[in-house]
């Protein structure tokens, strides 16, 4: 990884850190304490074994202090468990924070965006790798102040008792973090290669998961299988490497810290039998300032090892940001949302000109486009596949950018409240979604404040309750991701049911009947005119021949829009025309 990029990210990292400040400073205050009753417990502890070792003191004598060594134990047990407490719900806070932006973000984008990657690379960039910032805030960062602090409350305790052994641990201490920072020069880069391999396995395998059927009946199961299988290779190769940095990483400074402390031993045990005589301000080294300072000599280092073990936390931290901060700042033209209230919402009346529907990423996908549907307007949109209907259906619902002009109302989409607009929608798609939940959870999904008449009534309308009713738990009957145990057609009566308690004023239809067999096609077409009736509608449509019942009908071809009119007036010629000719032809040929 590019050293720019990577200080980069340390500085993004670093600035959502300010969102839990308190915390923060709390965890930092936390480990400040702890070393200065890290100097009491030392000072206690040497003078204890003094007492009793140099002047043979009676152990009753020393009640009081080992009181005291015991109440600083305990302190200091205390301030570790706050130190834990306070890290997490600093990691928490902030961990939240990017959460939401990363949702935030997805919502401006919209669904049309989303649908351009994997569910399981969302998955991963949501759960797995915001995950993996926890241990930076909640330890690495804090470590970093108590990796200054402690040492230096040790050094000023040091110095005055013996400059020897302040020198040795003034010198010996950068090596600690010299040797962490060279051993950890690659630890971002395998902490990206690492999540890298994470999302393509993730979103391989929730692909393939989802065609699981498919690939059976074609037999690429066993294909499928071994292809997962190189994946998830790659993916324990990757987590294998950070290990291996990790635990070198640990080794390197174990090692450093055991020399330093050594050199200090040393130094003290040929101070007592008299071969060194420097480093004690012409006073004799006691034992009670051997055993001090020997105490605290693993103590000075152990910040400074916590900072190196906690090291692999920044650079996986680094690696994870990588791919979310990249995704936040992507490219791409979100639909912009205004704060205008929709006039008249009872009614709804559209005007497109000019308009030209966009990708993401600013392609055109459809336009220029102009054609007006009026109040209480029925109309057909037509056309081979990859003429642009969807993306013109998702510009309308606000899930993708567009240049030119489309007014609703009189008011540029734009400039609309978009939660208001979409409320004011009744839509049906041609691939039902049900989420996890009951029946009742279902249809009121549009409207939670539904009463339970109203649920029933809508439900008899879109001829749901024919099913709901032979169901054991009825209106609570449970149902999968997915619609997991209903048939299409019957999930796609509980999606109009759903469309008719939202009681919008205009619908927005998908090809709802694309899916179903005869029976339930009647049934939905049925609810549905019964539904649309007196409403503004715009009806997806690969029916042909029940389109002579609609007001108006719209072709599109490439993108462009190719004939406007009712059904009679346009089907005797250009694409309509095509179109009819074919599927006549195809229902002889059946």
């Amino acid at each position: 990884m590019d050293k720019q990029i990577q200080k980069n990210l340390t500085k993004w990292l670093k600035e959502q850190s300010k969102l839990a400040k308190r915390w923060l400073m709390l965890t930092i205050g936390l480990g400040f304490l702890s070393g200065l009753l890290l100097v009491g417990q030392a000072a206690l502890l040497a003078n204890i074994l003094h007492e009793l070792i140099m002047e043979h003191t009676d152990k009753s004598e020393l009640i009081n202090q080992f009181i005291g060594l015991i109440v600083v134990v305990a302190f200091r047990a205390a301030c570790s468990w706050g130190r834990e407490i306070t890290g997490y719900r600093c990691g928490e806070q902030i961990r939240l924070h990017i959460r939401q932006l990363i949702l935030d973000r997805l919502h401006n984008l919209g669904p049309a965006y989303i649908k351009g990657k994997p569910a399981g690379v969302w998955a991963s960039l949501v759960l797995e790798q915001v995950e993996e910032m926890q241990d930076f805030f909640a330890r690495y960062l804090p470590q970093m102040s108590i990796a200054v602090l402690v040492p230096v409350i040790i050094l000023v305790t040091v110095f005055p008792l013996n400059w020897a052994a302040g020198l040795i641990f003034l010198i010996t201490a950068p090596l600690v973090p010299i040797f962490m920072a060279l051993v950890g020069l690659g630890a971002a880069d395998a902490n990206r290669r690492n999540f890298k391999a994470l999302q393509r396995l993730s979103g391989h395998f929730y692909d393939r998961l989802q065609g699981l059927s498919t690939l059976r009946l074609f037999n690429r199961a066993e294909a499928e299988a071994e292809n997962l299988h190189a994946a998830s290779t790659v993916l324990r190769k990757r987590t294998m490497e950070v290990l291996r940095l990790a635990f070198l990483s640990s080794a390197v400074l174990e090692f450093f810290s055991a020399i330093s402390v050594a050199i200090v031993a040393v130094y003290f045990g040929f101070a007592f039998i008299g071969e060194l005589n420097f480093g004690h301000y012409g006073i004799p080294i006691s034992l009670f300032t051997g055993l001090f300072i020997l105490v605290l000599a693993p103590e000075f280092y152990q910040p400074l090892r916590d900072l190196g073990t906690f090291y692999h936390a920044k650079a996986q931290a680094i690696g994870a940001a990588e791919s979310i901060v990249e995704f936040l700042n992507a490219e791409a033209d979100e639909m912009t949302t205004g704060d205008t209230n929709l006039p008249s919402p009872e009614t709804i009346e559209l005007h497109a000109t000019d308009l030209e529907v966009l990708s993401p990423e600013g392609k055109i996908l459809a336009g220029p486009l102009s054609f007006s549907i009026h109040s209480q307007e029925q109309v057909a949109l037509v056309g081979p596949s990859g003429a642009g209907k969807t993306s013109l259906l998702n510009a309308l619902l606000g899930f993708l950018p567009y240049r030119g002009s489309l007014k609703i109302n009189g008011i540029e989409l734009n400039e609309l409240d978009h939660s208001q607009w979409r409320q004011a929608i009744s839509w049906v798609g041609q691939n039902p979604l049900l989420v996890h939940g009951t029946i009742h959870d279902n249809i009121t999904l549009g409207n939670p404040l539904a009463t339970e008449q109203h649920i029933a009534q809508v439900a008899k309308q879109a001829y749901a309750s024919e099913f709901i009713d032979r169901l054991e738990k009825g209106y609570q009957h449970r149902v999968g991701d997915r619609s997991g145990g209903l048939s299409v057609g019957q999930a796609q009566r509980l999606a109009v049911a759903r469309a008719m308690l939202q009681n919008g004023s205009f619908w927005l239809l998908d090809e709802p009947t694309a899916s179903l067999d005869a029976n339930s096609e009647k049934l939905v077409l049925d609810s549905l005119a019964q539904a649309v009736k007196g409403q503004t509608t715009l009806m997806v449509s690969h029916r042909l021949d029940q389109l002579s019942a609609i007001d108006r009908v719209l072709v599109l071809d490439n993108g462009k829009l190719v004939q406007n009119g009712h059904f009679d007036q346009i089907s005797h010629e250009g694409l309509l025309a095509d179109m009819l000719a074919h599927t006549d032809k195809r229902d002889l040929d059946a």
